[in-house]
């Protein structure tokens, strides 16, 4: 009993972090939605690693950052050796200030900064890059003797003929994987090849149904989940092909 605790307590870990696209409500699909985070940990071994999705819906990399009870609580349980998977992007484009929800990031990946009031704080705040944060939670993660790994955001239901529209955050994910040394899943790109072959109405239908163009159901959910498993085995730098099945 006390090997079987103590194997479970040295098992190498890995932390999904992210917005509804990873994690959407409860993570069980209660309301037709899916994140790909509910079904990224059937391609590992849970005998050789843990996985934890601890994403929220909702959340930006400034809200996620700066919440105590979001990345504090994450970063005290990562481990040396341990992995980090991250994925923003689709409420950094929120305002910068509003009363709702206070969320959005400045635009890019530089270092520049906005101070602002914040109306839901009730106090002053910093408000940096998208990519800023990104960076700041690749240190973070990497201080820490773990890995650091950047998804670019999942593609949304978005066409102009026959062409899925891109985001400009899956470049600044980019330069700031390369920025800060993190590796980098470019998840956008790895979807858009999917559905730009199977067509847009396949992809309504299949991936998505009616609610909204930007959350997955099970079926996009489970695409955007074995996309990224088959880039982590393809690419074993990263270090977590050893972890899968």
């Amino acid at each position: 009993m006390l090997n079987s605790f103590l194997q479970q307590e040295n098992k190498t870990r890995l932390f999904v972090i992210g917005d509804s696209t990873v994690k959407n409500g409860r993570g069980d699909g209660s309301n037709g939605q899916w994140g790909w985070g509910s079904f990224i940990a059937n391609y590992f071994d849970q005998n050789k690693i843990e996985v934890r999705n601890q994403a929220l819906g909702g959340t930006s990399t400034r809200t996620f950052y700066n919440n105590p009870k979001l990345w504090q609580q994450v970063l005290d349980n990562i481990r040396p050796g341990d992995y980090v998977i991250m994925q923003f992007g689709h409420n950094d484009s929120s305002p910068v200030v509003d009363t709702l929800r206070a969320r959005g990031t400045l635009k890019g990946n530089g270092d520049e900064y906005e101070e602002v009031i914040n109306p839901l704080l009730k106090q002053n705040e910093m408000v940096y890059s998208y990519g800023f944060y990104l960076r700041r939670f690749v240190k973070n993660i990497q201080d820490k003797g773990a890995t650091a790994i950047i998804c670019s955001p999942i593609p949304r239901n978005s066409w102009e003929g026959e062409k899925v529209r891109k985001s400009n955050y899956a470049d600044w994910a980019k330069e700031a994987a390369i920025q800060s040394g993190a590796h980098f899943i470019p998840l956008q790109d790895l979807i858009i090849s999917v559905y730009e072959k199977e067509g847009q109405q396949k992809v309504k239908s299949t991936y998505f149904g009616e609610k909204d163009a930007t959350h997955t159901i099970k079926e996009g959910a489970e695409l955007n989940a074995k996309l990224v498993a088959n880039y982590l085995k393809s690419n074993s730098n990263i270090g977590l092909k050893k972890f899968l099945k």
